[in-house]
């Protein structure tokens, strides 16, 4: 289960450290994941950003690649709120649930391999109580491979490709899309009409 004091990571658990004395009103801890229970729909980004999740300790929250997320989330049904901008706001998720497959802010915002595959733990966990007819949507090459280690599944079988969708044994279905990073939005990689177009694919998936 989830661990707001982790320090498995000890890259991670030093830069926190760091964080904290210069940002000493920040999160900057291990960031858990926000929305229902047993979701219908779980979200896996990358990590938290250094002024987003890690200040606000709640993934996508307070940063750019959350404008265009909470968007859509409000405009196909998954939130009551087209803005997510602090724990206070008032935001509640539905059907949803968004975590990262890094719970830690990492320098740069590069999580390294063993960083990775220590948090995928969590992330094993976290699949075990999705609806059993669940889609898990991918924001990323990490978070697809991620998910696919943390299902015990062969990477070879499942590549990354945005608009990806794959239909597993067990009655749940990954959709991949380019993550919504700042990068990606400005340099027109993802597209808001891209954005939007895997959410269609994702209520479909879900038949809402």
């Amino acid at each position: 289960m989830f661990d707001l004091n982790c320090t498995a990571c000890p890259r991670l658990s030093d830069f926190l450290i760091e964080v904290r004395e210069k940002y000493a009103d920040y999160h900057a801890r291990p960031v858990p994941p926000v929305g229902v229970k047993n979701p219908k729909l779980l979200i896996v980004g990358l990590a938290p950003g250094l002024h987003g999740a890690n200040a606000t300790g709640r993934p996508f929250t307070g940063d750019h690649a959350g404008i265009i997320l909470y968007e859509m989330l409000y405009k196909h049904g998954f939130s009551n709120k087209d803005t997510s901008t602090d724990l206070k706001d008032g935001l509640k998720l539905k059907y949803c649930r968004i975590t990262n497959a890094v719970k830690c802010l990492p320098p740069e915002n590069k999580p390294i391999g063993d960083e990775i595959n220590t948090c995928n733990s969590y992330l094993v966990e976290e699949l075990k109580v999705i609806d059993k007819k669940a889609v898990i949507l991918c924001l990323g090459l990490i978070s697809h491979k991620a998910v696919i280690k943390a299902l015990g599944l062969k990477q070879s079988d499942y590549p990354f490709k945005h608009g990806g969708n794959y239909s597993l044994d067990d009655g749940r279905a990954i959709i991949d899309s380019y993550h919504c990073s700042r990068y990606n939005t400005n340099t027109k990689r993802l597209t808001e009409a891209m954005f939007n177009k895997i959410f269609i694919q994702v209520k479909a998936q879900l038949k809402l």
